[in-house]
């Protein structure tokens, strides 16, 4: 049976929940990646839910993050993911997305200075916040999507490797790696062989092409990475997160439509 296949909320066209909810159904998806997941949300959510489709998962932008320098960020952070785990548990889905920054700082463009804490110490600050949020991610019954960025936008966890060495390290089965295949075309050297690598420990993973436009417009092998998925057993969901490039919903219908296409021979690629 094919992944559940998502779409990011803010790409659905529409002016409440429901009405995104019911474009992505329309569109040829199972339902919506949203942005914010907080227990306060939940009924409006749990009310779209009832159309037939699913939230499986939440991406959210938050008030620092779980590798931010200030330790007060940090727990700004810390405290608003452990809500939305809350969110994504009640809701019934699969996991909550979070990078080790985002736009925090980056080595790779000017003025090309080095960061304020060493490596060693992103490492520990970063066990430190996947410990906790992995704690709670297994009393709610939920996962943390550890996710890697590419270099520009992150100085910390730029490969699947990397995140994996980081979630093997908490010691948490709660905690699991998130790919994303257009951080993915930049940093690795071969997407599948990645996806391979990662293995049992990937939990999710986002769709955007070479030039962050839909599956379908750039380079990625979509056919070879979903082959690829289904090879290892992948069970987790797929998720649309990119800009859609052309008219916003005719672009999500034939992005759907090029998905589904590629997924109809789940069952035979692996």
């Amino acid at each position: 049976m094919p992944p559940l296949l998502a779409v990011a909320e803010q790409l659905a066209p529409g002016a409440s929940v429901a009405e995104r909810f019911a474009a992505a159904l329309a569109a040829g998806f199972d339902g919506l990646e949203v942005r914010d997941a907080d227990p306060a949300r939940v009924p409006e959510l749990e009310a779209a839910q009832r159309m037939g489709g699913r939230i499986p998962t939440s991406c959210p932008e938050g008030d620092g993050w779980p590798g931010d320098f200030h330790a007060s960020a940090r727990r700004r952070s810390l405290e608003s993911l452990r809500r939305q785990l809350d969110g994504v548990a009640a809701l019934g889905g699969h996991g909550v997305i979070t990078p080790a920054a985002w736009g925090m700082f980056t080595r790779r463009l000017p003025p090309m200075r080095e960061p304020p804490r060493t490596t060693d110490q992103d490492r520990e600050v970063l066990l430190e916040s996947l410990g906790e949020l992995g704690a709670h991610a297994e009393q709610a019954g939920v996962l943390v999507l550890f996710e890697p960025l590419n270099r520009y936008e992150d100085h910390m966890v730029n490969t699947l490797a990397q995140a994996a060495e980081l979630v093997e390290a908490t010691g948490s089965d709660a905690v699991r790696i998130h790919a994303d295949t257009y951080h993915m075309n930049i940093e690795e050297d071969d997407l599948c062989a990645a996806l391979r690598s990662a293995g049992a420990l990937l939990g999710a993973v986002h769709l955007s092409d070479s030039n962050r436009h839909q599956p379908g417009t750039g380079h990625v092998p979509f056919g070879a990475i979903l082959a690829t998925l289904a090879e290892i057993g992948f069970a987790g969901p797929l998720s649309v997160e990119c800009r859609w490039r052309g008219e916003p919903s005719a672009a999500m219908g034939e992005c759907g439509a090029y998905l589904r296409r590629l997924l109809d021979g789940w069952d035979d690629l692996g």
